[in-house]
């Protein structure tokens, strides 16, 4: 699957921390930051800040070296702005 996904030049994850994983499907994503890391681009979107990823990586060894690769050679937009579907919910009310 790495290899596969190595092909494209960008990879974007939506949503990365929406839903919680399990130890081993976290694993299975650290691997792909570590597969992609200065080789090629990948654009993450989560809601969640990083000072809190340690609850979604389950390790503390593994959520410093996931967070080191990412934000190494990396462009961070923090976008603080309401929900636009939230907004949309309400003006349909």
């Amino acid at each position: 699957m790495l290899k596969n996904l190595g092909r494209f030049s960008v990879l974007i994850i939506d949503d990365i921390w929406y839903v919680q994983q399990s130890r081993e499907e976290m694993e299975v994503l650290f691997t792909l930051i570590a597969d992609r890391y200065e080789r090629t681009s990948l654009l993450i979107n989560s809601n969640l800040p990083s000072s809190k990823w340690e609850q979604i990586f389950k390790d503390p060894m593994t959520t410093a070296a996931a967070i080191d690769r990412l934000v190494h050679h990396s462009t961070i937009l923090e976008l603080n702005v309401s929900s636009s579907r939230l907004e949309e919910a309400q003006a349909r009310q």
